[in-house]
């Protein structure tokens, strides 16, 4: 049975437009244990019902088919919606999508992991889902582009982090675990201000072009993700 880092049942909310697949997803996760808060085919009942039901986890298709659009747009909204106003909701992007320029903007718009629906099974959603809801990052390094994260300058040494002072180690940790700077500067006892001058630092010593990047070094440099409350 998967749980919570606090030894609780897991809670999830499901958007997904397709019936038979959320169902399936449905079936799915409780079985293994957790409990499905929401089940909605579009987007204003899936953020009102994250607003009653307090999920632990959010598993968000991008597409939603049934509303006449095209494109990951809806999807997106939703997940800038979750990190602008539920910033405690983990967000699972479980979706047919592979294009890398897709995957990037969901991670900047605050997703903590990505799925893709063409290439996973039962258990792997189940084990992404329990991980997400432990306040692990999932980065699917075979879908990001290279060109825009410079995947060749992230391998490099750990000796790298030897070019950190302490505190940023630690600010880099909370950012590969998805924290934005208001929580990270609850969580370290900083002010915001504080963490923004670390991070100045960070950027300036590994080179990275913006906070997705950041997250996807920090995780290939093996930093270590705290847990977030």
């Amino acid at each position: 049975m998967e749980l919570t880092s606090t030894g609780r049942e897991i809670r999830v909310a499901l958007l997904e437009d397709q019936q038979v697949f959320r169902e399936s997803l449905v079936a799915m996760l409780e079985g293994a244990g957790m409990k499905v808060v929401a089940r909605c085919a579009e987007t204003g009942a899936f953020l009102s019902n994250v607003r009653a039901a307090a999920p632990d986890v959010a598993v968000v298709d991008l597409r939603l088919e049934h509303v006449g659009r095209e494109g990951a747009e809806d999807g997106l909204n939703a997940l800038k919606y979750l990190h602008d106003f539920h910033p405690q909701v983990r967000a699972l992007v479980l979706s047919g999508h592979r294009e890398p320029d897709v995957v990037e903007r969901c991670f900047q718009a605050g997703a903590a992991g990505y799925l893709c629906k063409l290439n996973v099974g039962c258990d792997d959603v189940v084990r992404a889902v329990g991980r997400v809801a432990r306040g692990e990052r999932l980065l699917p390094m075979d879908m990001l582009h290279a060109s825009t994260l410079h995947l060749d300058d992230l391998h490099m040494p750990v000796s790298a982090l030897s070019r950190l002072t302490l505190r940023e180690r630690e600010v880099l940790g909370y950012v590969a675990a998805g924290a934005d700077n208001l929580k990270i500067a609850a969580h370290l006892g900083i002010t915001e201000r504080t963490v923004k001058a670390h991070l100045t630092s960070i950027y300036r010593k590994l080179g990275p072009e913006n906070r997705a990047q950041l997250a996807v070094m920090a995780c290939e440099l093996g930093v270590a993700r705290p847990v977030l409350a």
